[in-house]
């Protein structure tokens, strides 16, 4: 018992050392969004820059294939999936054809999704969401198979808890999953053991491409 709270611990406190790294990186990042405007509307008043859409119009709406395609998903004792494959972290702006509902990683938006414990009533765009989980955040997800009191309880676990995000998705083959950047696991509701031990290997773990990154000032929905 000693042991187990002293890990939960030590979970809290590095997350919370992320969160306060987080909140420094946006006070940088908004000096830096000022200069850059300022400079922006020097340059408009100037030389009457054309600005181009970051995003193509033509087939923007065509999936693009993602290189996870080329691994496969191997199941340990613990009952965690986890991907044997090289997961690519390419930003894109089309939409991606993953080789997994949820995916679990791959080339993504450029925008991750809100995960500062964020729970959403809709499904999100795969390509957002994947960005979360590179930035170290678990994704839980149902279909309508979860009964109410899981989905209920499961969303004011995720609100109390920093780098986690939830929302509906439909085509997924079990009502409710966990993912995290290269892995995933089914759970059985709320109250299975599982779900508080995969929040603490893979909330902010060893596995995450960018640790510390932010979970806020993304998509909000």
């Amino acid at each position: 018992m000693g042991s187990a709270n002293k890990s939960s611990t030590d979970r809290r406190a590095r997350i919370e050392e992320m969160r306060r790294a987080e909140q420094a990186r946006e006070r940088r990042n908004r000096v830096l969004v000022i200069g850059a405007s300022v400079v922006a509307v020097a340059g408009l008043v100037a030389g009457g820059v054309v600005l181009v859409r970051s995003q193509d119009d033509k087939g923007g709406d065509v999936a693009t294939s993602d290189s996870s395609g080329k691994g496969r998903f191997v199941t340990g004792k613990d009952g965690v999936r986890t991907w044997e494959g090289k997961l690519s972290r390419n930003h894109v702006t089309k939409a991606v054809k993953y080789a997994s509902e949820p995916p679990v990683g791959g080339d993504h938006n450029p925008v991750w999704m809100n995960c500062n414990g964020d729970v959403y009533t809709e499904p999100l765009k795969n390509t957002n969401a994947v960005h979360s989980l590179e930035h170290g955040a678990v994704w839980v997800t149902y279909n309508a198979d979860a009964g109410k009191a899981d989905v209920d309880a499961l969303a004011a676990k995720v609100r109390k808890t920093p780098y986690t995000l939830m929302s509906p998705v439909d085509d997924q083959k079990d009502p409710i999953m966990l993912s995290a950047w290269g892995h995933q696991r089914t759970v059985t509701g709320a109250k299975d053991p599982n779900v508080d031990a995969f929040f603490e290997k893979f909330v902010q773990g060893a596995q995450t491409p960018e640790p510390g990154a932010a979970c806020t000032n993304g998509l909000s929905k």
